[in-house]
């Protein structure tokens, strides 16, 4: 680590003034640190990470072992908003890196579609929520109401997605989980009739925008489809010079670790689910649209569903 360290700092500064200032100790306590006559505690290596950028796998790990940490866990709206600072926080270091790349197993619909002003992601946030919290009163969807800073940190993530390059994989039950979750909350009384529709029509725009953003053959944006894997909603993003992966433990709860091996396999895994998915960037406007009007026929299926059930109301 101090191998680390000394490497970014310019030949004029001084090792030890520089730890002795950083974890707020004397100079002879830094110089006994240094001179390994006395160790660094767990938390002042830490602290040392933090402050330059270091992993802490390579501190703390070993081949068999890695070190991670994980998302803010989700008990109340104030942690939902935590969690969403936390995770723009992580991919800002990203944004302005040109050469970044993120790659999304995507189980369900991408995050990053489902954040931000529209009303299917005021639906996503208040299934997460109602999942999420244990509440002894269920409120309807159409009393739910969104602070404003989680719309700041949803236009922070989306600002990264939108900066990097992006490689998503998609299959046939991406879309499967929020079109059911749209008919739970109707079903249950919690969503009228009429949002319902209107969140299932908004899906269909959702997939109006991708396949229009996979027809373009734009460098910076790939879309996958794979027929064989179940999807996970793994996250990697990485650029030359460091590299995060986001594991799902939850619903919304993510293992986080940038230790380089674990990454770089990681790298390799979808690399090669890529190699066994259709570029549908690249395989022509009869795939692609074979695998949108699929999907579309799914969410045609649960209006029709909805319609159905709403007239039997009356």
């Amino acid at each position: 680590m101090l191998k680390t360290i000394r490497k970014q700092l310019n030949s004029k500064t001084s090792l030890i003034d520089e730890i002795a200032v950083i974890l707020s100790i004397s100079y002879d306590a830094a110089h006994r640190r240094i001179a390994q006559k006395s160790k660094f505690s767990i938390e002042e290596t830490i602290q040392l990470c933090h402050h330059y950028g270091l992993s802490m796998d390579a501190v703390f790990g070993n081949a068999n072992k890695v070190l991670v940490e994980k998302t803010k866990e989700i008990h109340s709206f104030d942690d939902m908003v935590l969690y969403f600072e936390q995770s723009a926080n992580y991919l800002k270091y990203y944004q302005d890196s040109p050469q970044a790349t993120l790659f999304y197993s995507a189980k369900d619909i991408p995050l990053f579609y489902t954040i931000g002003g529209t009303l299917l992601s005021k639906f996503k946030l208040y299934v997460w929520l109602n999942l999420l919290i244990d509440r002894k009163k269920q409120e309807s969807f159409e009393k739910f109401h969104l602070p404003r800073s989680l719309q700041e940190y949803s236009t922070q993530l989306n600002s990264v997605y939108e900066n990097v390059g992006v490689s998503e994989i998609w299959n046939d039950t991406t879309i499967n989980s929020t079109l059911q979750q749209i008919c739970y909350f109707f079903e249950s009384g919690l969503l009228t009739a009429a949002n319902a529709t209107l969140i299932y029509e908004e899906v269909q725009l959702l997939l109006d925008l991708v396949e229009e953003k996979s027809s373009r053959n734009d460098a910076r944006y790939h879309l996958y489809y794979n027929e064989l894997l179940i999807l996970n909603n793994n996250v990697l993003i990485s650029h030359a010079e460091k590299s995060t992966l986001f594991i799902p433990y939850t619903m919304l709860g993510y293992f986080i670790t940038e230790d380089q091996p674990t990454t770089r396999n990681a790298s390799d895994y979808f690399l090669h689910q890529i190699k066994n998915s259709k570029s549908l960037n690249l395989s022509g406007t009869k795939d692609r649209k074979l695998f949108f009007n699929k999907a579309r026929k799914k969410v045609d299926y649960y209006i029709q569903k909805l319609d159905t059930e709403s007239n039997n109301l009356f």
